[in-house]
């Protein structure tokens, strides 16, 4: 699968890494040269396989596409290239969090998944990713138990897809349900996001299901 990752931080080169890990081709797309390089450099001295650099505003040909970036940014990105997103799969991890990371901005009965998708209606939106952390995202597991992908969307050949991602890469996809899910996964991202110093586990802790 051709998987298009929009953004080049951390997140970027964790899903970058697990979709190398399952035999994807990557591109990452930058806002600037350099910072695309960069991404491509690091994922191949750690991770080998097919990765290429992209810019902003380059036509999207991949299959999948993951808005690695914050929700401002995903917003931003999503507007400008609604058309070019016609038909793709589309994964929003955001966790749309305000400035003091004690809420959510976005309304209170939706999601940051929801409002993407009524700026590009013919993309088919998934959210997932929202409740993994970059670090744990490298090596696929903590305590040696795969990480917990949580899938949400209303197409479920969007979320075929995604889950292929996360299972290829070494992860464990679970389907939670339609795309109104999102609001819950998104408010579990702030809450493990918030415990971090509680717990003092430094962001390499996993939400996980155990049965």
């Amino acid at each position: 699968m051709r998987i298009s990752i929009i953004g080049t931080g951390n997140m970027a080169r964790a899903i970058g890494s697990r979709a190398l890990a399952g035999g994807h081709d990557v591109t990452i797309v930058g806002k600037d040269e350099a910072h695309a390089q960069e991404a491509v450099a690091a994922l191949e001295a750690s991770n080998g396989g097919s990765v290429t650099a992209a810019l902003d505003g380059d036509a999207v040909d991949s299959e999948l596409v993951v808005l690695a970036v914050y929700y401002d940014d995903a917003r931003s990105f999503v507007e400008e290239n609604a058309e070019l997103l016609a038909g793709k799969t589309v994964v929003d991890i955001t966790n749309p969090v305000n400035e003091s990371f004690d809420g959510l901005v976005v309304p209170a009965d939706g999601s940051a998944t929801e409002e993407l998708a009524e700026l590009a209606p013919d993309a088919r939106f998934v959210k997932a990713f929202n409740t993994t952390f970059a670090n744990t995202l490298h090596t696929g597991e903590v305590a040696g138990e795969p990480l917990d992908v949580f899938v949400a969307g209303d197409d479920e050949g969007a979320k075929a897809a995604v889950s292929d991602l996360a299972s290829s890469g070494g992860l464990r996809p679970v389907d939670v349900g339609p795309t109104s899910r999102a609001r819950e996964l998104e408010a579990l991202g702030l809450l493990h996001m918030s415990v971090q110093n509680t717990l003092g586990t430094g962001y390499a802790s996993a939400v996980k299901v155990l049965s």
